[in-house]
């Protein structure tokens, strides 16, 4: 397999790189007073993204349990590419190598087609656009159905946020989210309802330190601006930070929080933190839950997207 392609883009005092493999956000930094300021982790630009940082999730999100689905009453057993767990885990979009479609200073549109997997006969067409501007990166994809039948589908994005070089235990975080669906901490997979987050370990509705904090949860009942947008920050101890939105396409937030990732370019800086906008929850496919259908023909549409915060 040969090295992946990255391709620079810029604007509005933002600089990005992102990568074929898995059309993922390599590189985003925010110029300032005191110089380049790093929203997201990186790795090294020969190597493919570790831990799946920064790439995309389709046709599904996280996880299915057992790789095992029925939609429309026809049963799917998928391949289990978590198999310590159990689970057909992240789709097939995050390890292939994605269709260059347009580059130009500031914006960059990758494809990559999807169909005809074990346990997967839907044919969709994927795209990836990252543009940066005065109000940093927007991230928009679509997904078409370009076969004949009907498909199920769900879309996830995985970031590696940073507030500047901030170590994660010096940082702060707020969720605008109310509920958070409980997870078997053994396979990643639903085992409650969801329950809300108010006065638990689990609500980060104003902002909380870091430090000692694990998290793998997924996050719904997300407070959505006046604009369509849910923003969530992580701000590190001088008060500047990172924002990420989401549009309302994306009504889940899955959080997690690393353990020290020697795969990521700078060593010593401690644990990372994922914040992950979903259309649907773990294991969908079988609990229904915010599942989109694709009929033959139809596109969907999806936004995000990071900026940088000033001090408060």
């Amino acid at each position: 397999m040969s090295d992946p392609k990255n391709y620079r883009i810029r604007g509005g005092g933002y600089r990005a790189e992102v990568s074929s493999s898995g059309a993922a956000l390599r590189v985003l930094e925010h110029e300032s007073a005191t110089g380049p300021y790093r929203l997201t982790e990186s790795w090294p630009e020969n190597e493919r993204p570790p831990l799946r940082s920064g790439t995309v999730l389709a046709p599904w999100p996280n996880r299915i349990r057992d790789g095992h689905f029925y939609f429309d009453g026809i049963e799917h057993q998928l391949a289990l590419t978590e198999p310590e767990r159990g689970n057909a885990v992240h789709g097939f979009a995050w390890h292939r190598d994605w269709v260059l479609v347009s580059h130009n200073d500031s914006r960059i549109e990758q494809a990559l087609d999807v169909g005809l997997h074990k346990g997967w006969p839907y044919q969709l067409r994927l795209t990836a656009t990252h543009e940066v501007g005065d109000d940093g990166l927007t991230v928009t994809h679509t997904a078409t159905n370009v076969g004949g039948y009907h498909s199920p589908f769900g879309l996830g994005v995985h970031p590696y946020v940073r507030a500047g070089d901030a170590p994660l235990d010096e940082c702060t975080l707020r969720l605008a989210a109310g509920t958070r669906l409980p997870l078997d901490p053994g396979r990643g997979l639903p085992n409650a309802y969801s329950q809300p987050v108010e006065g638990t370990e689990f609500d980060f509705t104003a902002p909380r330190p870091l430090r000692g904090v694990e998290l793998e949860a997924p996050y719904s009942a997300l407070d959505v601006d006046v604009d369509g947008r849910a923003r969530h920050d992580l701000r590190g101890p001088d008060g500047r930070g990172v924002q990420l939105w989401a549009g309302r396409e994306f009504a889940w937030l899955q959080v997690f929080t690393a353990g020290a990732v020697p795969e990521l370019e700078y060593p010593g800086r401690g644990r990372a933190l994922a914040l992950e906008p979903m259309t649907c929850p773990p294991d969908a496919f079988n609990l229904g839950i915010d599942l989109v259908v694709l009929q033959p023909g139809e596109t969907w549409t999806g936004r995000w997207g990071l900026t940088a915060l000033p001090a408060a």
